[in-house]
């Protein structure tokens, strides 16, 4: 294909790297734990001592080949290589902006603030299962794993409560009471 029709992100907006879900609220800090904090790092690290030196030795090989227009290690190389490329100045932008906050120091107790670790029941469900959410950074959140980010719905919705209380939240499947049965910061 003709490169003329071909359009290519050279990187300079690197906000159409970040998926929606993961932006920040403008003016927002980047709260993270120190687990999130040190995931990071550990991402970074990787990618710039492994990943990136890895794909610099693959390119390089590729172009020693000789006609770069038609070497596929050496196009797919330099993909790999922007993407790594992004996504180290993405994690390089997050970490000198991350806020770490340690759940353990947390003076209120009694209240849910970032990093509590809350059990819920489901006013509305029939089976009163209780669900343990622990409210994290946006870059650290997993639903699998019951971590959701401080901007979810339901973590706004839980912020500033107490146990006993009954909060009312939008979720996707449309409006949901839930009450805090226990409040814990690990």
């Amino acid at each position: 294909m003709n490169k003329a029709f071909v359009t290519e992100n050279d990187g300079a907006d690197d906000d159409d790297e970040v998926p929606v879900a993961v932006r920040l609220p403008a003016g927002a800090k980047n709260y993270m734990t120190r687990r999130g904090y040190e995931s990071l790092r550990r991402e970074l690290d990787h990618l710039v001592r492994v990943e990136r030196p890895k794909m610099v030795e693959t390119v390089a090989w590729a172009a020693s080949n000789g006609d770069r227009s038609e070497n596929g290690d050496y196009i797919y190389g330099k993909k790999r290589l922007r993407e790594i490329d992004r996504r180290i100045r993405f994690l390089i932008k997050r970490i000198e902006s991350a806020e770490v906050v340690d759940p353990a120091d947390q003076r209120e107790i009694g209240q849910v603030f970032f990093g509590a670790t809350v059990s819920i029941v489901d006013v509305d469900s029939d089976d009163g299962s209780e669900q343990i959410w622990q409210i994290v950074g946006v870059d650290e959140a997993d639903a699998s794993v019951g971590r959701i980010s401080w901007i979810s719905p339901l973590a706004r919705a839980l912020l500033k409560a107490r146990e006993g209380d009954v909060v009312r939240f939008m979720s996707p499947a449309g409006p949901r009471e839930i009450e805090v049965v226990e409040i814990r910061y690990v």
